[in-house]
């Protein structure tokens, strides 16, 4: 018998590390290849982590509530025949930033993760409290260079979403040991409103926030303090959509297997239009823009807590209406079932949210950061409408929707905005009730 070794897999850009949730497996169990041995949560999705081999399961070496870093072993496997050699590309020792390390020798990391090992100073986290993000080998130098966290916070940054790279940290302390030591002068501390103290009552129920809660909680506001918000307004008559998916749905189901919704047909329409207008698909960073060469629509996802989530078509524009409606349904359906990898959930461009599931007419989305855009699908609705004929004016009744578009006025002006939004409306209500899907 042989030993394999389960390790936190890498889960995308920026996620180091993992809580233990649920082990979904005991020590003695039989494992299959592919089968969900435990369920972690990291700072951006709730996942499974699968075996990739069939075995027994010997040992589980973390309990639950333990943080545990990605390549750590997490579990050993019992084999029939010869070890299988797990993947140690994603251990602790070596999980860091691409963007940060770029070039830099597997040995220079190595040799800087030693040299923190034997500093005094204080450990810097992975996340500072403003929400910044630290690579191991930016920590790494702080602590041996005796940097603060004070001081790291203050650090303009040069990688991507303004994070501090290698090169950014040596430059600072390069400057820092070469200017004249001068009596340090304070800075005024900005302005911080605090919310009002909350009375509680005995009948009163306190109920926790969730971590999920708490995560969107904070995003939320970041947005808004982040983000110059405006909105544009826009209504659609969407009677050809409506009476072809009637016509055509049932036929849809039964040759590709899958429920034809408004979600995809909208979404395809979102993606061509982000096509003509590419300065949505944007990003700030400092002064300059980010014009993102993929369009990546971030779908809003409600869970079955309440919460939601943003699932990611990738390459949404390279999607024919099959294709567009398969990672839909597959993207929503393993969201409600918390089944979604971290990658799944990350380098969105764009975001649509449809506020119109819940029945409301319209409403204002927030930013999803560090985004510029995001479009709120509203309820289909039956109205009476003015019917323009070359025989004149007539009232009659018309499925109409409103769409709102939340932007970034920092970078799209109002301009851009209402012009993205009136071309999705062109498309719409252009809609060919002859097409084939």
């Amino acid at each position: 018998m042989a030993q394999f070794e389960l390790k936190l897999p890498k889960m995308g850009e920026s996620v180091a590390e993992a809580t233990i949730t649920t082990w979904l497996k005991e020590v003695g169990d039989t494992i299959e290849m592919d089968e969900a041995v435990v369920e972690i949560a990291t700072d951006k999705v709730d996942s499974e982590v699968p075996s990739e081999v069939d075995g027994v399961l010997k040992e589980i070496l973390f309990s639950q509530d333990d943080v545990v870093q990605v390549g750590q072993t997490i579990a050993i496997i019992e084999i029939e025949g010869e070890g299988i050699e797990s993947d140690n590309s994603n251990s602790i020792e070596t999980v860091v930033e691409k963007s940060d390390v770029e070039e830099e020798h597997i040995e220079e990391i190595e040799k800087s993760i030693e040299i923190a090992a034997e500093t005094v100073a204080a450990p810097i986290a992975k996340t500072s409290e403003s929400g910044r993000f630290y690579s191991p080998l930016v920590r790494n130098i702080a602590q041996t260079e005796g940097i603060s966290i004070d001081e790291l916070e203050n650090i303009a940054g040069s990688g991507k979403d303004g994070r501090v790279t290698k090169d950014d940290i040596l430059a600072y302390i390069e400057n820092k040991d070469a200017a004249p030591k001068v009596a340090p002068v304070s800075a005024p501390k900005p302005f911080v409103a605090k919310a009002a103290p909350v009375s509680v009552n005995g009948g009163d129920e306190i109920i926790e926030m969730t971590r999920m809660g708490k995560l969107i909680s904070k995003h939320m506001v970041d947005s808004v303090q982040t983000s110059a918000h405006v909105q544009s307004f826009i209504e659609i008559d969407v009677t050809n959509i409506v009476k072809w998916r009637n016509k055509v749905k049932n036929e849809f189901f039964q040759r590709e297997g899958e429920k034809l919704t408004f979600t995809p047909i909208f979404m395809q329409a979102v993606a061509a239009a982000i096509r003509k207008y590419p300065l949505i698909n944007i990003s700030v960073q400092g002064d300059s823009i980010i014009k993102k060469k993929n369009i990546n629509l971030g779908m809003a996802a409600a869970l079955p807590d309440g919460n939601l989530i943003v699932p990611v078509i990738k390459n949404a524009d390279q999607l024919n209406l099959v294709g567009m409606t398969k990672q839909v349904n597959d993207l929503a359906n393993r969201a409600r079932g918390n089944q979604l990898k971290p990658d799944e959930i990350q380098d969105g461009t764009y975001t649509v949210t449809n506020v119109g599931s819940f029945g409301s007419v319209m409403g204002t989305p927030i930013i999803n950061q560090p985004q510029v855009a995001i479009l709120a699908l509203g309820a289909i609705r039956k109205v009476p409408a003015v019917i323009e004929t070359s025989e004149g004016d007539f009232i009659g009744i018309r499925h109409k929707m409103f769409v709102s578009h939340s932007y970034d006025h920092r970078v799209v002006n109002g301009a851009l905005g209402g012009m993205f939004i009136k071309t999705i409306k062109e498309m719409l209500e252009s809609w060919d009730m002859n097409q084939d899907f």
